[in-house]
């Protein structure tokens, strides 16, 4: 009979260290039913893990790419992060979307906020008020397409855990 023990429940005694003699020991305890099962859970739930793991992988790795959109914004003058309360939120993603896609009127990414934000309209204008250096636009292009790339991937993963939750 073969049982994969749990290492930690396997007391060894000082002065055992050959293997023929932790054989004979393991051996010993096993005979007196002191040795139980190491815990394997199903193929399922080993799946569910993995994937979980690697959709926390997949959200951490979206937060790099919002900081750095933040940071773009920052470097830009825009100052976003002062008048919404998320940059990723809808009016935060209007706004970003239309920088890149190359509006640079403040009235104009004003206007495209949602009428629920606390900020009143001249601040916004003027929050969004920005030097337009091409290398920063670039940046928060590039951040901009990987973040949208790793959401892709999120709800792929979540797809997948989805289905592994519906036999359960």
């Amino acid at each position: 009979m073969w049982v994969l023990v749990n290492a930690r429940h396997v007391h060894n005694v000082p002065g055992r260290k050959s293997d023929v003699l932790d054989c004979q020991w393991l051996q010993q305890l096993m005979s007196f039913g002191l040795l139980q099962g190491a815990f394997r859970p199903e193929d399922r739930v080993c799946a569910l893990r993995a994937l979980s793991r690697h959709r926390d992988t997949l959200i951490t790795e979206q937060a790099r790419q919002v900081q750095r959109m933040q940071k773009a914004l920052v470097q830009m003058n825009v100052q976003l992060g002062d008048v919404l309360s998320d940059v990723v939120g809808a009016s935060g993603q209007a706004i970003v979307r239309a920088i890149v896609a190359g509006e640079r009127s403040p009235a104009r990414l004003a206007g495209l906020c949602r009428r629920g934000i606390k900020a009143r309209p001249e601040q916004l204008e003027q929050a969004l008020q920005g030097n337009w250096r091409e290398e920063h636009l670039f940046v928060l292009t590039q951040a901009l397409a990987m973040y949208d790339s790793v959401a892709q991937r999120v709800v792929e993963c979540d797809s997948k855990i989805e289905a592994l939750l519906a036999p359960l």
